[in-house]
């Protein structure tokens, strides 16, 4: 496996150890499953979209978790016995699942819902006024403003 030399990029960001962190944990971590199929979409320029397909799953199977930066859908599926259906063909999936999205900084989650079996999760980044650019004067003391 390759490896990935980030010192250039300590040169020009500062105080972003835990950006390299997450870059070595993604090349380190295994490989995450197919299943199943998302899409992630850009509503507006702060608004983003995770559609799931996840037929089978009721509302009362899959379950949304926010933790710090990370969002975690899970399902799961009670197995029936084999005995009761006979599949012909069986190419719906109905095993359980686990899928975990890394968020960035102030993306919050604004709702969920579960239609026609595609789960939708609406995001949105919400940059606090202190952390919104700011211009500033040459010339001013900001330290005694405060």
């Amino acid at each position: 496996m390759r490896t990935i030399d980030l010192s250039p990029l300590y040169r020009s960001f500062i105080g972003s150890d835990h950006l390299a962190a997450l870059v070595d944990a993604a090349t380190r971590s295994e490989k995450q499953s197919t299943y199943p199929p998302y899409n992630i979409e850009l509503l507006a320029d702060d608004k983003y979209r995770i559609t799931m397909a996840v037929a089978g799953f009721g509302k009362d199977d899959v379950s949304i978790e926010v933790q710090e930066n990370s969002l975690q859908i899970s399902g799961t599926k009670e197995e029936k016995s084999s005995e009761e259906r006979k599949f012909l063909h069986k190419g719906i999936s109905e095993r359980s699942f686990e899928r975990k999205f890394q968020l960035g900084d102030h993306v919050k989650v604004l709702a969920a819902d579960l239609e026609n079996g595609l789960l939708h999760i609406d995001l949105e980044r919400v940059i606090p006024e202190a952390k919104k650019p700011r211009k500033i004067e040459i010339g001013s003391n900001l330290l005694e403003n405060k």
